[in-house]
This record gives C-alpha cells, sequence and structure tokens, in this order.
C-alpha cells in the first residue's frame, strides 16, 4: 500500500519522537543501524523531511537529526503527501488520471475504491507521529519499527 520511502520516513520520524532529546540530535548511523534501513536510502529520505522542515538537521561530527516538538502532531497524511506526492488518495486505479479529472465518466473500479480511499485518507489523516510514539511506548517497545 505504502512505498517503502514513506514507510520509511514515518519509522524514522517515530524513532526520533521516541528517542528525544532536547539538546542531542542522532545521527543517521545510529538511526539506519537500529532500524535496518540503507544509510544512503535513509540520508534522502531525512533530507527530505529537513527541507520541508519537519525534521531539524545539524552538519558536523555532533550534527544528526531531531523531529521539533510541534513537528511531532504532523499526520501520517502529511508525511507520505511530503514523500510521495497524493497519488495514494488522489489517482484513479486504474487510469493514470486523478478521481476529479473523470468526473462523470469513471473507471470500472471507481465506486469500490472511492470508500476504501476514503478511509484511508481518513486514517492516515487521523494518525500522528505524536499517537504512534505513544501508542509504542505504552507497549513497552515490543513492537518492531
Amino acid at each position: 500500500m505504502l512505498s517503502n520511502t514513506s514507510r520509511y520516513a514515518i519509522r524514522a520520524l517515530v524513532y526520533l519522537a521516541i528517542h528525544d532529546s532536547k539538546d542531542q540530535k542522532t545521527g543517521i548511523k545510529k538511526i539506519a543501524e537500529d532500524l535496518e534501513i540503507p544509510s544512503p536510502f535513509l540520508g534522502k529520505i531525512l533530507q527530505t523531511l529537513a527541507k520541508q522542515k519537519v525534521l531539524s538537521s545539524t552538519k558536523g561530527p555532533n550534527g544528526g537529526f531531531s523531529i521539533p516538538e510541534k513537528m511531532q502532531n504532523i499526520s501520517l497524511y502529511e508525511i507520505i503527501k511530503i514523500i510521495d506526492g497524493d497519488d495514494l488518495f488522489d489517482r484513479c486505479l486504474i487510469t493514470n488520471k486523478t478521481c476529479t479529472d473523470l468526473e462523470g465518466n469513471p473507471c470500472a473500479m471507481h465506486v469500490h475504491y472511492e470508500s476504501i480511499r476514503e478511509n484511508m485518507t481518513k486514517m492516515f489523516s487521523e494518525h500522528t507521529i505524536a499517537k504512534l510514539a505513544k501508542e509504542f511506548k505504552k507497549s513497552g517497545g515490543k513492537v518492531d519499527l
């Protein structure tokens, strides 16, 4: 359902929210190692999030990434849109157009897929990084990221 890029972005953001430290950044090697994500791929993802101001990044020997407290309330929907665009929520399942472009002449799957897309949009909009981090901590960290 989600691209690996979006999944990795969400996992990294939850990781950073869980390991939040006001005066310390987490290095990319540590994040990549703990989450078992290839470091170069994760680096590109985190840079994208930093450019969009979702993450704070610092270069240098004590550098790394952190997630500002206000950004911990970012929804999964917003993260997916930053990483992959809104195709998952807007694109027709069969054609190469958006469903709004096909109004009056929807594809054969439109009526079946429309409610799924609406439910996905709602679910991803209602869940935030902070909420996932809280649920992870509540579980005693037993769920692997």
